[in-house]
């Protein structure tokens, strides 16, 4: 039998042993985080699935995973032979998993539901509990805390890795009294900050509890008159963390045990505190009830004034950037040599080689997140995971896709190119120069202040939709300042996010074309919001790239760019010159200028 399928048949005993008539499990950890650490990957452990985005619901009949458009293909092969079902979100006929539990036990009297309560968000079973119909049956929901761990008997450990503080340009003072502002503004007694990149913002501390993101696994109490940062899960005994930590105590930020925030909350009723649903785990969620705490729920203001990035924020993330973007010239000269010369290069070693150009930069700190090194039909799946054996190799013809970024002192990068290693087919020249053209479009976007993502989100499907072609994923999302490459609460996509951009927000530009078993396409840098004037209509907004590398143009189709485009197109590429020659060996600088010449044969539109 499959060692996944095994796993659920160990699952199923557990739930007979209990009278459980359902388990659901997220893909995330206590604190709502979209990458979390090893020890939470608990549908990847149970089902094979290495997708980031994923739910999972068991019951004595039916094993459900729960995945958007980005992991369908994947999702149906690793699930293969596991006896798990791919359910499809992010489609038209989606039916989630609220909705699927309330149809499946539409006639049982009181369906007994367990949930890791530590790792379900409380608006997300508040959701299963509202799905099932007014008076008529109610489920009885049951948290189970880390109940996984009754069969995963080699769980990883919570970790604690050592902490750093960094200056932002604004203080952890600031940030606390701004929290305290808040709270009095809504009449509560504090505030619980249960989002890892929150509270590392709010205390301008970093860390690497979990991989790719500079986070440390906790939660934060501010009070009106205290500070309880809920931390410690062992002896402290790096020295940067103990002064780390003397730092965070003479700015008034007393350090608690991780598992103490429940005995702390049980004790302290009669409070009113603020918090997140969506990153606030049941578990707590049920604490606070129990206890007489009263809460009041809603988005913290820390989601808005962490996106907004200040002057000194948008001057290190330019300066990562420039280092970035050396390391990823470096790389693709690299690249295209090695193919031409035919060198045995396989996805895999090509990922290690970007890694460790990066590495020789100024303030490298590690990847933004796993590297996507993929040739031909592996391009076609967005999250694909590059194998470290028996990886494809590379070949001198079709695409090649790298998604990758880096994690810098003083930014965060994240950058996609793809490119042609040798003849491609019309097919890929004509996807290539579609996606191309998306891209530019929204760099070029112009918009009134007060306009949403959603709402610009055409500018870069326009070019796709009028060929009659489409992307399943997000154009845009918020990236962090030595934060996760993935933040809110902006971002550009089909959903009706009504957030307004605005100046000082980042959000990437990432437009793709996929085609199962044969190639993938995506374009991407990252933009920052700026002004773009005033007048009798409103104050305007526009972005700067602040990615810097080239586009290969060699295989753009004619006709397809326009003259503004191609306009916008050789204007970056002149600054991509202009700023990264001085920093490149002559060969190099050679290669780049050669990748950047100007291109004048583009006029007519689609």
């Amino acid at each position: 039998m499959n060692i996944y399928a095994e796993r659920i048949a160990s699952l199923r005993a557990l739930m007979r042993s209990r009278d459980w008539d359902a388990v659901i499990l997220t893909g995330s950890d206590p604190h709502g985080s979209e990458y979390p650490a090893e020890r939470y990957k608990q549908i990847r452990w149970l089902t094979g699935f290495t997708g980031e985005a994923a739910d999972l619901v068991v019951t004595a009949e039916h094993a459900g995973l729960w995945t958007d458009t980005r992991y369908f293909i994947q999702a149906n092969a690793q699930l293969a032979g596991t006896g798990v079902q791919l359910h499809k979100t992010r489609v038209p006929e989606q039916v989630l998993i609220p909705e699927w539990l309330a149809d499946t036990f539409a006639d049982a009297e009181e369906p007994v539901l367990a949930v890791d309560g530590a790792s379900t968000p409380a608006s997300f079973a508040e959701e299963i509990i509202a799905a099932f119909e007014p008076g008529g049956n109610r489920p009885l929901v049951v948290s189970a805390p880390d109940f996984l761990g009754l069969l995963w008997t080699d769980r990883p450990a919570i970790p604690q890795t050592p902490v750093i503080t960094v200056d932002p340009g604004e203080s952890r003072t600031s940030k606390l009294e701004m929290l305290r502002e808040f709270c009095r503004s809504k009449a509560c007694d504090g505030i619980l900050l249960t989002a890892l990149d929150e509270i590392a913002w709010t205390l301008n501390v970093r860390a690497s509890d979990i991989e790719y993101n500079p986070l440390v696994i906790s939660y934060l109490l501010v009070t009106e008159d205290a500070a309880s940062w809920f931390v410690l899960k062992e002896p402290v005994e790096d020295p940067d963390t103990e002064s780390s930590f003397d730092e965070l105590a003479s700015d008034g930020v007393s350090l608690e045990p991780y598992d103490g925030l429940e005995e702390f909350l049980s004790e302290s009723g009669g409070l009113r505190l603020y918090a997140d649903p969506s990153t606030l785990n049941w578990q707590l969620a049920r604490t606070l009830e129990s206890s007489g705490i009263s809460l009041v729920s809603g988005p913290t203001p820390v989601r808005h004034a962490k996106a907004v990035k200040n002057d000194m924020e948008i001057e290190g993330m330019r300066q990562a950037h420039v280092r970035d973007g050396v390391a990823m010239v470096r790389f693709l000269c690299w690249l295209e040599k090695s193919v031409r010369a035919d060198r045995l290069v396989s996805e895999w070693d090509a990922s290690v080689k970007l890694r460790e150009l990066r590495s020789q930069g100024a303030m490298y700190q590690g990847d933004s997140f796993e590297t996507i090194s993929a040739y031909g039909p592996g391009a076609a799946l967005p999250h694909y995971v590059t194998p470290q054996v028996d990886a494809p190799l590379l070949e001198a013809q079709g695409l090649y896709l790298c998604d990758s970024g880096g994690q810098y002192l003083d930014g965060t990068t994240d950058i996609t190119r793809t490119v042609p290693l040798g003849e491609c087919s019309e097919l890929e020249k004509e996807d290539y120069t579609l996606v191309l053209k998306g891209h530019i479009d929204l760099a070029m976007a112009m918009f009134p202040e007060g306009t949403p993502g959603c709402r610009i989100d055409a500018f870069a499907r326009g070019p796709l939709w009028r060929a009659r072609r489409n992307f399943g994923h997000g154009t845009g999302h918020g990236v962090g300042w030595f934060l996760g490459v993935h933040e809110g609460p902006q971002d550009v996509r089909q959903n009706l996010n009504p957030v307004p951009l605005e100046p000082g927000m980042i959000i990437s530009d990432e437009p793709g074309i996929y085609r199962e078993g044969m190639h993938g396409v995506r374009h991407e840098n990252l933009l920052l919001c700026v002004e773009r004037g005033s007048n009798e209509f409103g104050r305007w907004l526009g972005f700067e790239p602040l990615t810097l590398c080239p586009f290969d143009t060699s295989i753009l189709v004619p006709g397809l760019l326009d003259a503004e485009e191609t306009e916008w197109l050789n204007a970056y590429h002149a600054q991509v010159l202009e700023t990264l020659s001085p920093l490149l060996d002559e060969e190099t600088a050679s290669w780049l200028q050669c990748k950047c010449r100007k291109i004048t044969t583009f006029a007519d539109t689609i």
